[in-house]
């Protein structure tokens, strides 16, 4: 398992509705961000990278998803400039892969 709720249940003090409601938010808004980011990056549209990977970022690092964060950064911090892309396109595989893997694991653990 790649995420750990420890931070979301710390926030939610027990609210069981408050944690689903988080998971619910993560698999509506992360995938979609992921492509677009995929998208941005096809078109080398070097903001749009870095403000994608700056929306994204947030959503990990609270599923304690401290690989993908350190990836989602790495890709927010190259997209400040357009001569990274390369960089980015290494660094966006292993961000896609952990992010789908997630989405996965709490589709099946939270029976969504």
């Amino acid at each position: 398992m790649i995420y750990n709720l420890d931070k979301i249940n710390e926030m939610a003090d027990g609210d069981q509705d408050f944690i689903n409601s988080v998971i619910s938010v993560f698999l509506e808004e992360v995938p979609q961000d992921l492509e677009d980011l995929e998208e941005a990056l096809e078109q080398q549209n070097y903001e749009q990278v870095y403000q994608l990977a700056h929306k994204i970022k947030p959503n990990v690092d609270l599923l304690g998803m401290e690989q993908t964060r350190a990836a989602a950064s790495e890709i927010e911090m190259l997209g400040k400039s357009a001569a990274n892309m390369l960089e980015i396109q290494k660094v966006f595989p292993s961000l896609k892969k952990d992010i789908f893997q997630v989405v996965s694991e709490l589709k099946k653990d939270f029976n969504l």
